[in-house]
């Protein structure tokens, strides 16, 4: 874990393979009752929490491999959120990451594997073929939501974007409506919805332009 920032509160820090344990242990904790990961993922099947385990580990492990951002927030030393940033310059195919989905199916689970792979295919496709960023996965440590700090890692995560002269914007997505009015507040647009059985995805999407706006304002 290196520093990026020094501040007397929560610094904004990017992580190498070394944060792997405590990145993943956050991210299960935001993502094990999400209702997309409970479809996704069977969550009424004996093994669920394993197969997220894995999935996080996996999506994780790959950012690292190639060489993207991992970054988050870092109190007293301890690591408090965190977020994978995907590059413009790198769009993963994932049905094409065959060491990835080899592991994917020894841990996660062939039907499961596939099921998240149509589950990307299906984001992109809300999306328009320019360079943008991504932002696959997001958590805060359950004890420290609520207290401004996934408000401060999004800014964190819009200041690395902003580095990238050719990415146009910043998408994401998310199966829970209650996060819908955090993310409008940040400037995210809905730009397509996808339905995952009784689950309606929101794909939503923040132009640099107004980041850039938001940041000089």
């Amino acid at each position: 874990m290196t520093q990026t920032t020094e501040e007397t509160e929560a610094r904004v820090v990017r992580l190498d393979p070394a944060a792997l344990t405590e990145a993943k242990t956050i991210l299960f904790h935001a993502y094990k009752n999400e209702p997309t990961f409970k479809y996704l993922f069977e969550y009424g099947r004996p093994g669920y929490e394993q197969r997220v385990r894995a999935t996080i580990r996996e999506l994780v492990s790959l950012h690292f491999e190639t060489d993207q951002d991992v970054i988050g927030l870092a109190l007293d030393n301890h690591l408090i959120a965190v977020a994978l940033i995907g590059s413009p310059d790198v769009r993963l195919n994932l049905a094409r990451q065959f060491t990835w989905r080899a592991r994917m199916m020894m841990t996660a689970g062939m039907d499961c594997t596939w099921r998240y792979i149509d589950y990307h295919k299906q984001i992109h496709a809300c999306l328009t073929d320019d360079l943008h960023h991504e932002l696959p996965l997001f958590g805060v440590d359950d004890k420290y939501r609520n207290m401004g700090y996934g408000r401060k890692l999004m800014q964190a995560i819009e200041n690395i974007c902003m580095e990238n002269p050719r990415s146009v914007g910043i998408a994401l997505d998310t199966g829970n409506s209650r996060y819908l009015d955090f993310y409008s507040e940040l400037g995210y647009s809905l730009v397509g919805e996808i339905r995952f059985g009784e689950i309606t995805e929101s794909v939503l999407f923040k132009p640099v332009a107004a980041a850039r706006s938001q940041a000089n304002g």
